[in-house]
C-alpha cells in the first residue's frame, strides 16, 4: 500500500507532515512519489491566504476527475482548513467544508496526530523540530489561532531529547518551529528554571523558557546550525539576543516580521510595537551580535492603508537593509477580526503595485547585488 502527501504552506505543516509519514510506514505504507500511484492522498492544506486555499482546491479537484473515471484512491484532508473548521463550535464551518469538497473522504484534525509514531524526515542533515503549536496572539489579519487554537509547548526534555537524538544521527542543522517561538513555555505549569518575564502589552507578564531551551540546544555537541521561526519583536527579550550573541552555532540571519512601517496600521493589526520600537530593537541587536541580518514578513495594502502609510513601510525597509523579505497581499480571512470589522477597500492592481515596489526595493536588488540569502 502507497501513501501520498502533498504539503501546503508553512514550515510547521512541512512537520505536520513528517509525523503523518510515520503513522503510515509503522503500518507498512511505503510512499508514492506522486498522488497517482497512491491509495491514500493526504494533503496538508493552508488557509493564510486565498490564493493557498485556491491551491488545494484545485488540486482536489483534480483527484475528484480521476476518482469520478474510477480510479479508486482516498483523499484525506488535513491542515489548517480543516482546523478552522474543527475549532469552530458552531460546526457550520466543517458543514461547508464537507459541502465545498464532496469528494474527500476524510477531513482530519492534526490534533489527532501526535508524537507516538515518530517522524519520518525527507532531509538526513536538517531537521524541522516542533516546540509548540498553535497561537495566543490574534492578530487581526490572521487565521492561526482559529486554525491551530490556543499555544500549547511541548514538554522541554521531550525537545532536548529529540535534539539530542539527531545529532546522535548525524544531524548538523535544526530549525526550531512554532507559531510565536518566543513565549515557548508560558503554558507550563511546572516550570524547573525560573521563567524570563518579557514586556506584553506594556506589562511584564509573559513567562518564557525560550532562552534557555535554545541555550540547552545550542550546547549539544555536532549541532553546528541552529535556527527558529517565527518569532514577534514584542517578546524578542534581552536574554535571547545574550543566547545568541553566545553561541556562533546560532543562525545569524534572525527572521523577524515587521508586517507594516506605520504606527497606526500596526494597531490595527493588533500588532504590539510600533515602527520606532522594532527599528530599535534591531539597533540592539546589531550591536550584541556580531554579523547578524534580517528577514522579514511584510502584509501590502491591509484595509484602509493610505499610500503616504505604504511610504512608512517603504522607508523603514530602506533603514533596516533586510536580507529578503516574504511581501504577501492583504487577504481577507473569515473569522478574523479584520474581516469582521474592516473593510477590504485596496484595488488588487494598487496591492500588487506596491507588492513589486518591496520585491524590487528588498529581494530583487539583493539578487543583483549578489547577496540573497537562503533561508529555510
Amino acid at each position: 500500500m502507497k501513501y501520498f502527501l502533498c504539503v501546503f504552506g508553512c514550515a510547521a505543516n512541512v512537520s505536520d507532515s513528517e509525523r503523518i509519514a510515520a503513522t503510515y510506514e509503522a503500518k507498512g505504507w511505503r510512499r508514492a512519489k506522486k498522488w497517482q500511484d497512491a491509495e491514500d492522498v493526504v494533503i496538508i492544506s493552508c488557509s493564510i491566504r486565498q490564493s493557498a486555499e485556491d491551491r488545494v482546491l484545485g488540486l482536489i479537484r483534480n483527484i475528484a476527475k480521476e476518482k469520478a473515471q474510477g480510479k479508486k484512491v482516498k483523499v484525506i484532508l488535513t491542515g489548517c482548513m480543516v482546523g478552522m473548521a474543527i475549532h469552530d463550535a458552531s460546526g457550520k464551518l466543517l458543514k461547508s467544508l464537507k459541502r465545498r469538497m464532496p469528494t474527500v473522504d476524510e477531513f482530519l484534525s492534526i490534533d489527532e496526530v501526535g508524537f507516538t509514531s515518530g517522524i519520518v524526515r525527507g532531509d538526513k542533515k536538517h531537521a524541522l523540530v516542533m516546540i509548540s503549536n498553535g497561537c495566543n496572539n490574534f492578530c487581526s489579519y490572521c487565521v492561526v489561532p482559529f486554525a491551530r487554537g490556543k499555544e500549547i509547548s511541548r514538554p522541554y526534555e521531550d525537545i532536548l531529547s529529540e535534539c539530542r537524538d539527531l545529532a546522535k544521527q548525524g544531524y548538523i542543522s535544526i530549525t526550531l518551529v512554532g507559531q510565536n517561538v518566543n513565549s515557548y513555555g508560558s503554558d507550563l505549569e511546572r516550570i524547573n528554571k525560573k521563567a524570563i518575564y518579557v514586556k506584553h502589552l506594556g506589562k511584564m507578564r509573559i513567562p518564557t523558557l525560550f532562552p534557555y531551551l535554545l541555550e540547552d540546544i545550542a550546547d549539544i555537541d555536532g549541532l553546528k546550525n541552529i535556527d527558529f521561526i517565527s518569532s514577534n519583536p514584542w517578546d524578542f527579550s534581552n536574554e535571547l539576543i545574550a543566547v545568541i550573541a553566545k553561541h556562533k552555532n546560532i543562525k545569524r540571519l534572525i527572521h523577524l516580521p515587521v508586517q507594516s512601517g506605520d504606527e497606526t496600521i500596526l494597531k490595527r493589526m493588533n500588532r504590539w510595537y510600533t515602527p520606532k520600537e522594532y527599528v530599535e530593537l534591531i539597533r540592539i541587536m546589531r550591536e550584541k551580535i556580531p554579523d547578524v541580518q534580517f528577514s522579514t514578513d511584510i502584509i501590502v495594502g491591509f484595509p484602509g492603508e493610505t499610500k503616504e502609510q505604504f511610504e512608512h513601510t517603504v522607508a523603514l525597509c530602506k533603514k533596516i537593509g533586510f536580507m529578503k523579505a516574504y511581501v504577501s497581499i492583504y487577504s481577507d480571512r473569515p473569522e478574523t477580526v479584520a474581516h469582521k470589522t474592516m473593510v477590504d477597500d485596496i484595488p488588487f492592481k494598487e496591492k500588487k503595485s506596491r507588492w513589486e515596489i518591496l520585491d524590487d526595493l528588498i529581494n530583487k536588488s539583493n539578487l543583483r547585488k549578489g547577496t540573497y540569502p537562503l533561508y529555510e
